[in-house]
């Protein structure tokens, strides 16, 4: 074989190995979110390549026959037309043995350089960067190459099949996607622009409802407006007018027993046709829902869609009140800052070094907005006020502060044993804000 048909012959059998290479990659990084979305616009292609992942086995064989093929005849074609004109080149400067083997090292060199950026390289990167493109475009070529090596892919699958068998590994995909998948593609495809940061959070928030239980969203029962049942028509009025709340809750005694709740429209449609407000009249009082404290935000949610209320009272394992919750109140966790006045923020940052917060924060939320992973025995509180008297052993009185992660937590307010807020700033000698042990300190 002449050179110039020689060199014909390894181009050739560089783009076959392209081909198989391609066709590997695309195949396998082909997103199947895309690929339905492609089967859903008309393109069967799609829908085979689906198909083909699910049972991937036959489509790889042939792939690996076809590029170990190819590998093997580029060498032997490389090495039998290169290197005997790089010999006879390099015996013009050197002896005719060592010419020999210069030119078997160059042709060696040359054929796996050209085979590895072109044949490897190259199209696996092509491949990387559009795989559903690519995938449907080589679909065809490759069904008629499992057609003609049919005998050869079944030898192969079969003998594979038998070796995963015995080291009782299994050859199924798992196509499950989790939570943690779709997280990690919301980040990416915010970090790239596609989605804004905000919206990237609340579907991170979503994900949170099953972790978050209802005490991080729920109104405290220090500042719960109520009414007590015996509330004449003047209290409930002025209450109103002092307190505007969508729902109140209806007690007998006190908060710790509540009967029902009344809804402000009820309320105020009555004051507009002058009638007296009673809260003894069972067609104003409705029955209240009554959950526990320890149920996450998603549980929730669904006893308002089976109960058909958005509004909730929430008591602890000794039956006592200790806050409400509103669909409202879930909603906002999940929207975040897309929808919280800028009057009701519990977080409000001073500086680049330094927060305000509110001892009722979730500590979901001052874990993000310190960018921190993880506080201390995090299982044991809810909130950062918590945090701190978990930290300190006691309730903490104003000064006190606690050293952690590279930031300090110090009380600013106390009242009534309640802490108001609490001062976060950074260590100047934080470092970059690894974790540090936890050093409770009191001024």
């Amino acid at each position: 074989m002449q050179l110039p048909e020689s060199i014909f012959v390894i181009l050739l059998l560089i783009a076959l190995s392209a081909f198989f290479s391609l066709a590997e990659l695309s195949l396998a990084a082909s997103r199947r979110l895309r690929l339905r979305q492609l089967a859903v616009d008309g393109d069967m292609r799609a829908d085979r390549i689906l198909k083909l992942q699910e049972a991937p086995g036959d489509y790889f064989t042939v792939v690996q026959v076809g590029q170990n093929a190819v590998a093997i005849l580029g060498g032997i074609v490389g090495e039998g037309a290169l290197t005997p004109t790089l010999s006879r080149l390099f015996a013009l400067w050197t002896s005719s043995s060592n010419a020999q083997t210069l030119g078997f090292v160059c042709s060696f060199l040359v054929i796996t350089s050209l085979f590895i950026l072109f044949a490897d390289l190259f199209p696996k990167r092509l491949g990387m960067a559009e795989p559903e493109r690519w995938a449907v475009r080589v679909l065809v070529p490759m069904l008629w190459c499992m057609r003609l090596f049919k005998p050869v892919v079944w030898l192969y699958a079969k003998t594979a099949d038998l070796i995963f068998k015995l080291l009782g590994i299994d050859t199924v995909r798992d196509e499950r996607i989790t939570s943690d998948d779709i997280l990690a593609m919301t980040e990416a495809g915010a970090r790239a622009g596609l989605l804004a940061a905000s919206e990237q959070q609340v579907i991170a928030n979503v994900f949170e409802l099953d972790s978050r239980t209802v005490a991080s969203a729920m109104t405290q029962r220090d500042r719960i407006a109520f009414f007590l049942q015996d509330d004449p028509d003047t209290v409930v009025r002025a209450r109103i007018a002092e307190e505007p709340f969508s729902t109140y809750p209806v007690c007998d005694g006190d908060i710790d027993h509540v009967i029902g709740y009344v809804d402000a429209k009820d309320l105020f449609q009555r004051v507009l046709n002058n009638q007296t407000l009673s809260l003894k009249d069972d067609q104003l009082v409705h029955k209240v829902l009554i959950v526990p404290d320890r149920l996450t935000l998603a549980e929730v949610l669904d006893q308002f869609r089976q109960v058909h209320e958005d509004f909730a009272v929430i008591v602890n394992e000794y039956s006592l009140v200790v806050g409400v919750v509103t669909l409202n109140d879930v909603m906002s966790t999940v929207m975040g800052d897309l929808v919280g006045p800028d009057d009701e923020e519990q977080i409000v940052r001073r500086d680049e070094n330094s927060w305000l917060i509110d001892g009722v924060t979730p500590i979901e939320d001052v874990l993000r907005a310190l960018d921190l992973d993880e506080l201390p025995h995090d299982e044991e509180y809810e909130t950062l006020a918590g945090f701190l008297m978990v930290m300190l052993r006691r309730v903490p009185r104003r000064t006190d502060s606690v050293n952690f992660g590279g930031y300090k937590f110090e009380v600013l307010d106390v009242d009534s044993y309640r802490i108001d807020q609490v001062m976060v700033s950074r260590l100047k000698d934080a470092g970059g804000g690894t974790p540090s042990p936890a050093a409770p300190s009191e001024t």
